[in-house]
């Protein structure tokens, strides 16, 4: 029973996620389960709005408390209220803590992204997952040695560990997108280099008394 309440909070978790990507036309590319939580990909441009990113991420958790509130007033589930409350309160906080690429962490990248370049804020969201890990590591330390709490810890530094590696292919594909689409953003702002391209902005760079528009810059960067 205990295996099968995890299931059904995870399994309505994901659907969440999934249906809320189907209705605003993103696709869903994978959807893998762990012992604490899912994670699901999808194919998604980063140059996307934001809100509908924050819409997807944010209707997991809410699509499970909707399922915890329903599994407590089946009288099958009578018997097991509490381990019904444990399970649920475990896995919304495991995936809602802001460590990249769970729920919270996207969450926070998605602050972060309000006022900072898009290279900062991925690299600041990696950062600030490996701090959040070693507190928890100092948290939990007495109870450290227990088998599902050593599989945790690694599970999530491997996660983190294999988003870090992809920074550099994230941001490409960043920019790529930006040269082969034409997004229409409110917002113009002047930067140094394409390091500090950010999220909703158009950019311009200004070089020896000449204006270099984002498109010029990136045209040159890809066709070089």
């Amino acid at each position: 029973m205990p295996f099968i309440i995890i299931m059904i909070l995870l399994f309505v978790h994901e659907i969440g996620h999934f249906l809320s990507a189907y209705l605003l036309g993103v696709e869903v590319l994978k959807i893998s389960f762990y012992p604490y939580g899912g994670i699901s990909s999808f194919k998604m441009d980063f140059n996307d709005n934001p809100f509908k990113e924050f819409i997807i991420l944010i209707m997991g958790p809410i699509f499970q408390c909707i399922a915890y509130f329903i599994l407590i007033k089946i009288s099958f589930f009578s018997n097991y209220i509490e381990i019904i409350k444990v399970y649920h309160f475990s896995i919304l906080f495991f995936n809602l803590l802001p460590i990249y690429p769970l729920d919270g962490g996207k969450l926070l990248n998605i602050l972060f992204n309000l006022k900072l370049s898009f290279r900062k804020s991925f690299l600041f969201s990696i950062y600030f997952s490996y701090i959040i890990v070693f507190i928890i590591f100092i948290i939990i330390f007495p109870d450290f040695f227990k088998i599902n709490t050593i599989l945790m810890i690694i599970l999530l530094l491997y996660k983190i560990n294999d988003e870090y590696k992809k920074k550099h292919y994230y941001f490409e594909k960043f920019l790529l997108e930006r040269y082969l689409n034409n997004y229409h953003f409110k917002k113009t702002k002047e930067v140094k280099n394409i390091g500090e391209f950010r999220k909703r902005y158009n950019h311009y760079i200004k070089k020896d008394n000449i204006y270099y528009t984002e498109k010029d810059i990136l045209r040159k960067k890809f066709n070089s």
